[in-house]
């Protein structure tokens, strides 16, 4: 089934990204509760917080938003000390469909650790990925998972928009990536990944501190030929300064890390494998 996703995708960059969060509730009748429904989502939205206050309700509201409903919103805090927590808990008290994870200490154990633990948890088929300063496109959902549902795919990606503040552009994917293609780059952003956990099996994020994703895409790809992607942007990548991706060099040393720790490549493809991975960041910016 063929879908014409630039025409099919209701906004571009989002509209409604300068809206708040009570308006987009009101307008959309997001606050009435979904206690009745009781199937088990068909997908779980992962979503780790560390000290998101600023930003979690833009991240919450562009799930709310989508034109797909049967989903479920996991928020993972990782040992916030603003507001986080208590915002996630205030939301998901207006929309039984998210729930919130407390942290079990007052450490911060990681992404990866965030994400393992609310996908324990997670009821749905599917599982997709935010972070809680990111946000989805209107469509993302409807046209992502209904293609993975026409077509059963097990791993799909998106095309996307990076918004450094100042300037905002499009960073666009291949219409496919095996584990070869991947090793020479990852083009799959976290924020535009779905699962098939049918297919796929147990998914699990490695313990490491940058470059986890990575890591878990190389692997499950070990499970399926390749992960398929729509081109089209469905999701916003919004990059802070001195966030953790945002720091190439400790980026650089964590990618050589996962060729030569989790993907066992030796010294000479590992170097090969980063020298192509750099310049595909220089060329998608």
């Amino acid at each position: 089934m063929e879908i014409n996703l630039r025409q099919n995708i209701k906004t571009g960059y989002p509209a409604f990204r300068d809206k708040s969060i009570a308006r987009i509730a009101c307008v959309s009748g997001l606050t009435e509760d979904h206690a009745g429904e009781a199937a088990a989502p068909a997908i779980s939205v992962i979503m780790p917080a560390l000290n998101a206050e600023a930003h979690l309700a833009r991240a919450v509201a562009s799930v709310q938003v989508q034109t797909r409903s049967d989903w479920e919103l996991i928020i993972a805090d990782d040992g916030s000390c603003d507001g986080t927590l208590a915002l996630a808990d205030s939301l998901a008290k207006a929309d039984s469909r998210i729930r919130v994870l407390p942290p079990t200490d007052s450490d911060a154990h990681g992404a990866a650790a965030a994400r393992n633990k609310a996908m324990a948890t997670a009821r749905g088929r599917y599982l997709a990925f935010l972070d809680a300063d990111d946000e989805w496109l209107p469509d993302k959902l409807r046209l992502q998972v209904g293609r993975m549902e026409a077509e059963a795919l097990a791993l799909t990606f998106t095309g996307f928009w990076r918004d450094r503040g100042v300037r905002r552009y499009e960073v666009k994917v291949p219409p496919r990536v095996t584990r070869e293609a991947l090793l020479r780059g990852n083009v799959m952003g976290t924020l535009t990944v779905v699962c098939d956990r049918e297919q796929l099996g147990d998914v699990a994020f490695p313990d490491l501190s940058l470059r986890q994703d990575y890591a878990l895409w190389l692997s499950l790809l070990c499970r399926t030929e390749a992960a398929q992607a729509l081109q089209a942007p469905l999701a916003v990548s919004h990059v802070t300064p001195g966030s953790l991706s945002s720091n190439r060099l400790r980026a650089t040393r964590a990618t050589w890390r996962v060729y030569r720790e989790f993907a066992g490549l030796g010294r000479l493809a590992a170097a090969g494998c980063l020298t192509s991975h750099l310049a595909g960041r220089v060329w998608r910016g």
